[in-house]
């Protein structure tokens, strides 16, 4: 958990849900931040286009804001969240498989589950990614920099840039590399996954 006095991503779910749940505008912001590629993961697995996927997401979050208060247990964010971006990529399905209906012949088309070959299961795995980002985000700056340039830009960038954004030698890379895992390593241990 983090120090920090103003509501910050890093915070436990049950001390950022209460602080939402007080009116915190700062603790909204930092819910979202925590949380927003979990939702956009989510929404994309249905196979949903980008500007659909994008209103989509605005409505999770509308629809998180209106009902947070129905959570009856405040650490269990992540598959309550997962629960509500499913029912609503449902309903917008069913919503948008009614106007197709109408318009064409009556065609049953093929369900959202269907259409992007969503397997059920998928829960647990879309947990143990936003528990990885949760321990990517628990570094210290410099080591969730370098993990983030090394691991997850796209595309993929020279040592010498990563060296040159980072402001150190090509040649230290390896070594706070390590370093970094290791203190990510144990990050992922406290938080459950090995």
């Amino acid at each position: 958990m983090s120090d920090s006095r103003s509501p910050h991503p890093k915070w436990e779910d049950e001390r950022l849900v209460t602080h939402c749940l007080r009116g915190s505008e700062q603790a909204w912001g930092a819910l979202i931040d925590k949380y927003k590629n979990l939702v956009y993961t989510v929404i994309m697995r249905y196979g949903v286009s980008q500007d659909d996927g994008a209103d989509l997401f605005q409505a999770v979050w509308l629809e998180v804001h209106n009902d947070l208060e129905k959570l009856r247990n405040r650490d269990a964010v992540k598959p309550w969240l997962i629960s509500v971006v499913r029912n609503t990529c449902y309903h917008w399905q069913n919503k948008k498989r009614r106007v197709m209906d109408n318009e064409v012949t009556g065609e049953e088309p093929e369900s959202l589950e269907e259409r992007s070959g969503y397997d059920p299961t998928f829960t647990e795995d879309l947990e143990q990614e936003q528990l990885i980002r949760e321990a990517i985000l628990g570094l210290p700056d410099r080591c969730r920099e370098m993990v983030h340039l090394l691991f997850f830009h796209q595309p993929p960038l020279p040592y010498k840039e990563v060296a040159e954004k980072l402001g150190i030698a090509v040649g230290s890379i390896g070594f706070i590399r390590g370093r970094c895992l290791k203190k990510l390593q144990k990050q992922l241990e406290e938080l459950g996954l090995e």
